[in-house]
């Protein structure tokens, strides 16, 4: 099984988030995972620019040919979407930043949300996930406490459309309140984690 690993933790060793990361790594190499890192804090995405705009709409839309130089242009993206195209299982592992997604996953996930490779459009059925039969597992802390539907929250949310929408069986495992309530912030780390290796031990057993 191929995991491919993306992380945005930006705090390093005092990451809270990274305490989540390491309980699924943990878990990932007591089995045969073939594991691939994607580290976004040394490896930023690509954002969209008119250059790259235009290729993508000339060849994921119009499907036309473009030059070399042109196809440069989307290089990275290119690469970022084939790195997850080729993986089994996605883990992704980023904190909430002022209620949502960091820039960086969010320029991640315009990277890989390529009309053709990850997701299409069916004209007699709409919109399809060219991902299906893959798993994904966010992992991810936030200082504040953001149950589902907590109008502050588009974090979790957001990613799991994300990532559906790519046809992607998603999981999510999130520890909140690690600011708000500090006296119980271990304990919503140890949960995260015991749900991590429960989560992991089904999908790679």
């Amino acid at each position: 099984m191929k995991v491919l690993i993306v992380q945005y933790l930006p705090g390093g060793e005092s990451s809270n988030t990274k305490k989540l990361l390491d309980a699924a790594l943990a878990v990932l190499k007591s089995g045969k995972a073939d594991i691939e890192t994607l580290d976004l804090v040394k490896d930023l995405p690509d954002f969209f620019t008119p250059e790259r705009i235009g290729v993508y709409y000339e060849r994921n839309y119009g499907g036309q040919q473009v030059s070399v130089q042109k196809m440069g242009y989307m290089a990275k993206m290119d690469r970022m979407a084939a790195q997850l195209k080729a993986a089994d299982m996605l883990i992704l592992a980023a904190p909430m930043y002022n209620f949502s997604q960091p820039a960086a996953v969010k320029a991640w996930f315009d990277s890989v949300m390529q009309k053709g490779v990850t997701w299409d459009l069916n004209p007699g059925v709409g919109y399809v996930g060219l991902l299906k039969g893959k798993k994904a597992l966010f992992l991810s802390t936030s200082g504040g406490q953001y149950e589902a539907g907590h109008p502050y929250e588009h974090c979790i949310s957001l990613t799991k459309v994300h990532l559906g929408f790519m046809g992607f069986e998603t999981e999510t495992v999130t520890a909140g309140g690690i600011n708000q309530f500090p006296d119980k912030a271990a304990g919503a780390i140890a949960q995260a984690q015991a749900k991590i290796r429960d989560v992991l031990g089904k999908w790679i057993n």
